[in-house]
């Protein structure tokens, strides 16, 4: 079963400047969600509104997920598959550390 593990990064940027940052920046996020075994998974996402869907796929395991934009914070939800959930901490923690950097004001 998956386990949900929901991050929230605040920011100052607006909701435009934010969403365009997470868009241009997706990839690193990726990074952080498949530990460098990038080239060995499959990515697929789409935009609803300000609210970016994802889901990607290695080994027969599943994970989908949601980052949400809101003028003040970026929400993200991500669905762990089981063999991940026991990294669920250490996942949270690196994500909410790429998002940081993603929306660090410059």
């Amino acid at each position: 079963m998956p386990r949900p593990v929901t991050v929230s990064v605040p920011h100052n940027l607006g909701q435009a400047e934010a969403r365009r940052r997470i868009e241009d920046g997706f990839g690193q996020l990726q990074q952080q969600m498949t530990g460098g075994l990038g080239s060995m998974v499959s990515w697929q996402r789409h935009w609803e509104g300000d609210c970016l869907h994802f889901e990607s796929g290695m080994l027969g395991q599943k994970l989908t997920g949601r980052l949400e934009i809101l003028d003040d914070a970026v929400r993200m939800e991500i669905d762990l598959p089981e063999i991940l959930a026991a990294l669920a901490d250490r996942i949270s923690g690196k994500l909410r550390d790429a998002g940081r950097k993603l929306l660090e004001k410059k």
